[in-house]
């Protein structure tokens, strides 16, 4: 008996070589090669697709450059960057819109990356750039003054031609125990009745006007200011403002801070000369014991390069903003009615750095009184 082990008792390999067809040797080989031989390399993006890029990515820089941060070119008060940077969230939020899409299509394909990855990337910066900008100017809603006797409590409203009315106006001075009340686009008469109803509170005020153009009111502009910080007269002396008034008042017994109540005309097409003319000429009387207030028609970004570097903190001539030391420069005061947050900022409190701000509010409970301006409130004491 043959046992197992007897070659001539094993059973067939039926796969053996000799007998397989070649169809299914050739398969067999192929499919072996296949397992056992390295991947092949992906196929390389052409370089034309980098350098489109690269090219999208430049343009997107320059573009951010011009319309996010004119000022480091000194174009921040030349048409029409000086509309643009204006409102500063909206910017922000185009610029998340586009950040975002760009994140889509890089996600689209390896060609895609190459083509927008650099965008992408300049987006990114320009948005974390923005966010820490209007962070760092802050968005506190009020800053609740100390009520000290030695403070100024100084209130600034455009209102848009006495629009709020006497009532209205001399109400909000009472109910924030204003000192100094500043107020754009109001006529000399307006001022009388509000002084007269302060008056009747306890609060008498010297009333003084001045105008660019007799009879129109929106080029007025009047000061009311407390008679416990005696008595002011308007002088001439420090110039003026181009075509809207501005009211420049100084202590008649030379013991007090010039008040300077502000209205530099608006940067439409036509006025951008007048208006960079105002600016400037408001830098100069920025200087020794000042408070000025009032409509300025102009935001912090298109102050830059008027300041006074010698003055810690300045934003123009040798002026601190209240809103940007009380942390609520990015709450805007035009239009009313609007969101704060989405909103330039040109109405201000400003102080040479004899004072400092000890209570601030960009006031929004008269947003339906009449007037396209919010009032804004700041509680100075002396630094």
């Amino acid at each position: 008996m043959r046992s197992w082990a007897d070659p001539m008792r094993c059973p067939r390999n039926p796969w053996n070589s000799a007998r397989t067809p070649p169809v299914l040797q050739d398969a067999a080989a192929t499919l072996s090669d296949a397992m056992t031989s390295p991947k092949s390399p992906r196929k390389r993006i052409s370089a034309g697709w980098y350098v489109a890029g690269f090219l999208i990515a430049m343009i997107t820089a320059a573009a951010a450059i011009l319309l996010v941060w004119p000022q480091l070119l000194g174009w921040q008060r030349e048409l029409p960057f000086t509309q643009i940077i204006s409102f500063r969230l909206v910017m922000l939020i185009g610029v998340g819109v586009a950040l975002i899409a760009g994140l889509a299509l890089i996600l689209v394909s390896r060609q895609t990356r190459a083509l927008f990855g650099g965008m992408t990337v300049v987006l990114l910066v320009t948005a974390l750039s923005l966010g820490g900008l209007l962070l760092s100017r802050g968005y506190n809603a009020s800053v609740p003054p100390t009520g000290a006797a030695d403070a100024v409590r100084v209130l600034t409203w455009n209102t848009l031609g006495n629009e709020p009315g006497s009532p209205t106006i001399a109400q909000l001075a009472i109910d924030y125990d204003v000192d100094v009340l500043m107020l754009p686009e109001t006529t000399e008469d307006m001022g009388m009745e509000i002084a007269g109803l302060l008056r009747e509170a306890g609060k008498p005020m010297w009333v003084l006007s001045h105008s660019g153009a007799p009879g129109y009111r929106a080029a007025e502009t009047t000061l009311l200011v407390s008679a416990e910080l005696g008595e002011y007269e308007v002088t001439e002396a420090l110039g003026d403002t181009s075509v809207l008034a501005t009211v420049v008042a100084v202590p008649k017994n030379g013991e007090g801070p010039t008040l300077v109540a502000a209205h530099p005309v608006a940067p439409v097409p036509e006025q951008m000369s007048h208006w960079r003319d105002d600016l400037t000429w408001l830098s100069t009387v920025c200087t020794g014991d000042a408070i000025v207030a009032g409509d300025f028609n102009a935001t912090l970004d298109h102050l830059v390069g008027l300041e006074d570097s010698s003055v810690s903190g300045a934003v123009l001539g040798g002026c601190r903003d209240a809103a940007l030391d009380a942390g609520s420069a990015a709450l805007g005061t035009w239009t009313s009615g609007r969101p704060p947050a989405l909103v330039p900022a040109i109405d201000h409190v400003m102080y040479t750095p004899t004072w400092k701000v000890t209570g601030f509010e960009v006031i929004t409970r008269e947003d339906r009184s009449g007037s396209d301006h919010r009032p804004v409130f700041a509680e100075l004491t002396r630094a």
